[in-house]
C-alpha cells in the first residue's frame, strides 16, 4: 500500500508546477474600453494598443483574429469561431478518450487497484478530464477566470444529472428495470451533501488551504462508502462505476482510421469506396493527430508503434521545454540554446533507451509504470494546454457577442463536456440489458460528485495553495447561486419521484427535470442579455 501511495504522489508532484503559476500581469490592467466602440477598426487599433490586457490567456489572440484579420468580414470571423470551437471540443474529448484513459486503465492495473476503487477514481477521472481540466485552467492564477470553471462544473452537473437522466427516462420504454434503491439514494444524498458544502464556501466567499483539503477530500469518503456497500452486497461486478467513454479501441475513431496495425487496413479494402474515404478522413486528421502521436508516448496494445514511440520520448523533452519558455516570458538567447541543449541530450538519451529495450511487434510488457506515467503526464498536458485554449476562446466570444463568459460556460463549455456523458448513458441505458438503466443513472450522478469534489476540489487546492497565505476568494456571482438552486430542485424531484414511481425511470421524471432544465435556461439567457435582472447577493 505505501508503494501505491509513493507513486500516486509522484504522479501529483509532476503535475503541480503546471498549476501553481505566477498571476500574470494582465490581470492588473483592464478591457473595459473594448465594448464601448462599434467599427471594426477603431476595435483592431485598440486591441493592439492594449495587447498585454485585452489578449485572452491562450496561443492564440481570438479577439485579433475576429477584429483585425477577418476586419469587416464578421460573418467569416463568426465561422472561424465555430470551427475553431468544434476542432478544440473534438482534441480535448480525443486527447482524454485516446490517451488519457488509455494511460489511466494502465495504471488502474499497474497499480492493482480494486475494480470498484478504480471505478470511483482512476476511471471516473478519464470520465471527466474535460471538466477537471477546464476548472483546473479557469482557477490558474494566469487566467484569472475562475467564475468560467465554477460555472462549467455547476453547468456540467445539472446538465448530467437533469436532461441526461431525463433522456434516459423518456427513452426506456417504461422505464426499463427498477434501479437499485440503495445505491440511487445513497449517491443522491452524498451529491446533495456536496452542494450544500460548496454553497457554505459560495456564502462565506473565501477559502484557505485546510477548507480546501477538506472539500477535497470529501471524496475520499465517498470513494470508502461505495467500497463499503460493495463489499456488503457481495456483488462479483461493480455497477456503480460510471462508463469510461471512448475509451476501448473499438469505439476510437482514430484508433479505427489511424491505427498503425495493416490489419485494419485490410478490413476497409474490402470496399473500395470506404477505404479512399477513410483515408482522406485520415489525411485531414493528420495536423491534429501528428503532434500529440510524436509526444504522447503509448504502450497499449491497439496503437502500439516502436517508431512513433521512439519518437514520443525522444520529442517530448523538446516539446515541454518550448512550453516552459512561453510561460516564462523573456528569456536570453543563450539560456534558451542552453534549455534546448539540455531537452535535446535527455531525449537522445530516452529514445536509444526505448529503441534498445522495446519490440516492433509488440509493447513491452514488464517496467511499464515509467511508461504510463510518462504517457499520462504529456496527456495531462496535451489536455490542459487544450483546456486553456477552450477557456481562451469561450471568453472571447463572450466579448465579441457581448455575452458573459459565465453563461457560455454554463451552456455552450458545459453541454460540449457533458455530449460524451449524454451518448454513452443513454446508450447503456437502450441497449445494456437488465442492469443497463442502473448503471446509467448511477453514472448521471456519481460522475458529477467526481467533477465537483476533484475537479472543483482540486482547483480550489491549487488556487487557494497560491495564494496563500491569504485566501483565495471564490467568485460569487449572483448566476452561481441560481445554478445551484435549480440542480438542488432537480436531485429533489428526482429523490421525490423516483420511489414514489417503483425506482422505474418513466415519463413523470423526465419531463419534471426537461422543465426544471429549461426554466433554468430560459432565465440565464434573459439575464444574459439584460432582459431581466434578479437580485439574489
Amino acid at each position: 500500500m505505501a508503494s501505491l501511495l509513493i507513486k500516486a504522489s509522484f504522479l501529483l508532484l509532476l503535475l503541480l508546477p503546471l498549476f501553481l503559476r505566477a498571476p500574470a500581469a494582465a490581470a492588473e490592467e483592464d478591457c473595459h474600453g473594448l465594448r464601448e466602440l462599434n467599427d471594426h477598426a477603431a476595435i483592431c487599433a485598440y486591441l493592439r494598443a492594449h495587447t498585454s490586457a485585452c489578449a485572452p490567456q491562450g496561443l492564440i489572440d481570438y479577439l485579433q483574429l475576429f477584429y483585425c484579420a477577418c476586419g469587416g468580414r464578421p460573418f467569416l470571423g463568426h465561422a472561424l469561431l465555430a470551427l475553431c470551437l468544434l476542432l478544440l471540443f473534438y482534441l480535448l474529448g480525443d486527447t482524454a478518450s485516446v490517451y488519457f484513459c488509455s494511460s489511466l486503465e494502465g495504471l488502474s492495473a499497474a497499480l492493482r487497484f480494486p475494480p470498484t476503487i478504480a471505478g470511483v477514481t482512476l476511471l471516473s477521472l478519464g470520465n471527466g478530464a474535460p471538466d477537471v481540466f477546464s476548472s483546473l485552467v479557469s482557477f490558474s492564477a494566469s487566467s484569472g477566470v475562475a467564475d468560467v470553471g465554477l460555472s462549467s462544473i455547476l453547468g456540467g452537473a445539472f446538465f448530467v444529472s437533469s436532461v441526461v437522466v431525463a433522456v434516459i427516462a423518456l427513452a426506456v420504454p417504461g422505464g426499463g428495470a427498477a434501479i437499485d434503491r440503495a445505491s440511487f439514494l445513497r449517491d443522491l444524498c452524498f451529491f446533495l451533501l456536496v452542494l450544500a458544502a460548496l454553497f457554505l464556501v459560495l456564502v462565506i466567499g473565501s477559502i484557505g488551504v485546510w477548507g480546501s483539503f477538506a472539500f477535497f477530500s470529501l471524496y475520499i469518503a465517498y470513494v470508502v462508502l461505495v467500497w463499503i456497500m460493495h463489499h456488503q452486497k457481495n456483488r462479483d461486478t461493480d455497477l456503480l462505476i460510471p462508463i469510461l467513454h471512448g475509451s476501448s479501441a473499438e469505439e476510437d475513431p482514430e484508433a479505427k482510421l489511424v491505427s498503425e496495425e495493416p490489419r485494419r487496413l485490410k478490413t476497409n479494402s474490402n470496399s473500395p469506396v470506404s477505404f479512399y474515404f477513410s483515408r482522406f478522413i485520415c489525411i485531414l486528421k493528420m495536423p491534429l493527430y501528428l503532434p500529440r502521436r510524436l509526444t504522447i508516448p503509448d504502450v497499449s496494445e491497439e496503437r502500439w508503434s516502436k517508431p512513433f514511440t521512439v519518437a514520443s520520448v525522444s520529442l517530448s523533452p523538446l516539446f515541454l521545454v518550448t512550453l516552459w519558455l512561453a510561460e516564462t516570458g523573456e528569456v536570453s538567447t543563450a539560456e534558451k540554446l542552453a534549455l534546448y541543449l539540455i531537452g535535446s541530450l535527455i531525449g537522445f538519451l530516452l529514445g536509444s533507451i526505448a529503441m534498445a529495450t522495446t519490440e516492433c511487434s509488440a509493447p513491452p510488457k514488464t517496467c511499464l509504470f515509467p511508461w504510463l506515467a510518462g504517457g499520462f503526464l504529456m496527456s495531462v498536458i496535451w489536455s490542459y494546454i487544450i483546456a486553456g485554449e477552450l477557456v481562451s476562446l469561450l471568453v472571447s466570444i463572450g466579448e465579441i457577442a457581448h455575452i458573459t463568459p459565465m453563461f457560455l460556460a454554463f451552456t455552450v463549455l458545459a453541454w460540449g463536456n457533458s455530449l460524451g456523458d449524454l451518448v454513452a448513458n443513454v446508450a447503456m441505458a437502450i441497449h445494456g440489458g437488465g442492469d443497463g438503466v442502473q448503471v446509467a443513472i448511477s453514472g448521471c450522478y456519481a460522475g458529477p460528485i467526481f467533477n465537483t469534489l476533484v475537479g472543483l476540489g482540486l482547483s480550489l487546492v491549487l488556487a487557494s495553495a497560491a495564494s496563500h497565505p491569504a485566501p483565495f476568494v471564490v467568485p460569487r456571482d449572483a448566476a452561481i447561486f441560481e445554478t445551484l438552486g435549480f440542480l438542488i430542485a432537480g436531485l429533489l424531484w428526482a429523490l421525490i419521484i423516483l420511489p414514489r414511481r417503483g425506482m422505474k425511470p418513466d415519463r413523470v421524471l423526465g419531463i419534471g427535470l426537461l422543465v426544471i432544465y429549461f426554466t433554468f435556461l430560459c432565465l440565464r439567457l434573459l439575464e444574459s442579455l439584460e432582459l431581466v435582472k434578479l437580485g439574489i447577493l
